[in-house]
C-alpha cells in the first residue's frame, strides 16, 4: 500500500467514526470479543519489528527498566546534543542522557516554534498507538507526544507491546480525528510535515522505536 492510499483510509475511517465512538482510551484493553493468545500476541509486534525495519526504521524490544539507557544509546548513536522533551514526557527517560553538562533538553511547554522544534537533533516521544501491519507509530498530541509542526532529525519513539494493534481499523477506533493526528513510520519525514527553510518537503530524519514488553525481557 503506498504512503497516499495508506492516508486516505485513515482520513476516511476517521470520518466515518460517530462523534461518541471517536475516542477509546488505551489502556491495553482491545475493543473486539476474539481471545488473542500469547502467540497471536508476539505475531503482531514481530510484524510490527518487521515491517518497521523494512521501511528503514531502528528497533529495540526491552523492559521498562531499560528506556533511559535504550533512549541514552539512540540519542548517542544520532550524536545528538540537544533534544525536545514533549509536556507529559517522563522525566526518568531523559535522566541518563541529560547528566552530561553538553547535552541540552528543550522543554516544549510552552510550546517550541516550529523552527526550534526542526533545528533540534531530536525528540523523544510515547504515542498513541502502532499498526503492525503498516509499520506505522500514531502520535495524537497526548502526554508526552508533542505536535506535529516540525520533527527533528531523529525521532525516538517509545511504544508499549499493549499498544500494537495488527491491523489499521482497530487503531482507529482509539483515535479522535478531532486531534492532531499524526503518523509516522521509516526514515523519512511525516507526509504532512511542512517544508523547513533549506529542508524541501522530505527532509530525511531516522526513526527509533523503542517496543516496552515484560520487565523480564533482556537487553
Amino acid at each position: 500500500m503506498s504512503r497516499e492510499d495508506f492516508l486516505r483510509r485513515v482520513r476516511d475511517g476517521l470520518k466515518a467514526l460517530p462523534d461518541d465512538d471517536r475516542t477509546v482510551t488505551l489502556n491495553g484493553h482491545r475493543r473486539h470479543t476474539t481471545e488473542e493468545s500469547p502467540r497471536d500476541r508476539t505475531a503482531i509486534i514481530e510484524q510490527f519489528v518487521e515491517r518497521l525495519e523494512h521501511h528503514g526504521a531502528r528497533v529495540r524490544r526491552l523492559a521498562e527498566a531499560q528506556i533511559p539507557a535504550a533512549v541514552y544509546g539512540a540519542l548517542y548513536e544520532h550524536r545528538a546534543k540537544s533534544v525536545v522533551a514533549p509536556e507529559g514526557l517522563p522525566d526518568e527517560w531523559l535522566e541518563t542522557w541529560s547528566a552530561n553538562p553538553d547535552h541540552q533538553i528543550l522543554d516544549d511547554h510552552p510550546q517550541l516554534s516550529p523552527e526550534e522544534l526542526g533545528d533540534a537533533d531530536a525528540i523523544v516521544t510515547s504515542c498513541a498507538g502502532a499498526v503492525a501491519d503498516a509499520g506505522a507509530v500514531v502520535l495524537d498530541g497526548g502526554p508526552g507526544q508533542g505536535r506535529r509542526e516540525a520533527i527533528p532529525s531523529c525521532h525516538i519513539c517509545v511504544v508499549r507491546a499493549a499498544q500494537i494493534d495488527s491491523s489499521l481499523p482497530e487503531v482507529l477506533d482509539k483515535l479522535d480525528s478531532r486531534r492532531p493526528i499524526t503518523w509516522c513510520g521509516g526514515p523519512t519525514a511525516p507526509s504532512d510535515a511542512p517544508a523547513s527553510p533549506g529542508q524541501g518537503r522530505h527532509r530525511q530524519r531516522q526513526l527509533v522505536v523503542l517496543i516496552v514488553e515484560s520487565d523480564e525481557i533482556s537487553a
